[in-house]
């Protein structure tokens, strides 16, 4: 049913918007666009539809619900990475993927709910991005349980702290919210949280816990190349214990 085939409407004609013929990438372009522009939560098949001047069943007779779609979301997105060439050092392979996974979440930040909430985006799974992932990891010298260990830590690795970083703020009384915990740490007790109070300041709003705002509008930059270089390296030393 998928493949290269037109859905069409009610009356049997094909499917169309802004003069071209549905599609399921057609769809998944616009739905990442729309999820780009207003969010999970407003997010339906009735908006996308709207957006694409179509029925929602004419996006249903290519993906059938919402979840599916969501799920199809995040793994179109991920074509944005470019992790082809398996060949080059195993370590410098691993760092390309977790910058450009960053990077992905970064030009799509309202996906980073997806990533580790919930299990949705693996009904949308890309078996050749995990084939790519095992491949790399077994050249690399790891075998067997060794292997599916690494793997996981890859996986964990990649996505817990891109969504930590761009975890989204809350919608409601956002200057309530951010007000809040500009106060809890200016009070801190210099006596009972010494090191708090030390770096405060450079605390503030720049590190996970004592922020208000997601790497969208403060990027932590260096917290996650340190992320990335004790990944990686933690990696290299499981391989030769």
């Amino acid at each position: 049913m998928m493949g290269e085939q037109v859905a069409t409407t009610k009356r049997g004609k094909p499917a169309k918007s802004e003069g071209r013929s549905l599609t399921k990438d057609l769809i998944l372009e616009a739905a990442l666009a729309l999820v780009d522009e207003i969010g999970l939560e407003k997010f339906s098949v009735r908006t996308l539809a709207d957006r694409l001047s179509v029925y929602p069943a004419a996006i249903r007779w290519w993906i059938p619900t919402r979840n599916a779609l969501l799920a199809e979301i995040i793994n179109y997105s991920y074509r944005e990475l470019e992790l082809s060439n398996t060949d080059i050092e195993w370590r410098q392979w691993l760092r390309l993927l977790f910058e450009g996974q960053r990077a992905v979440v970064r030009r799509h930040p309202n996906i980073g709910p997806l990533l580790s909430s919930q299990l949705l985006s693996n009904a949308g799974m890309d078996l050749d991005f995990v084939e790519k992932i095992l491949l790399v990891l077994e050249r690399a010298g790891f075998k067997d349980e060794k292997l599916l260990e690494a793997f996981d830590v890859v996986i964990a690795g990649a996505l817990g702290f891109v969504a930590m970083e761009f975890a989204a703020a809350p919608a409601d009384d956002e200057a309530s919210f951010k007000a809040q915990i500009q106060d809890r740490l200016a009070e801190a007790d210099e006596d009972r949280f010494p090191l708090i109070a030390r770096h405060r300041e450079r605390l503030s709003n720049r590190h996970f816990i004592v922020r208000w705002e997601n790497g969208s509008a403060v990027p932590l930059d260096s917290s996650f190349d340190a992320f990335v270089y004790t990944i990686v390296e933690g990696l290299r030393l499981l391989l030769s214990r």
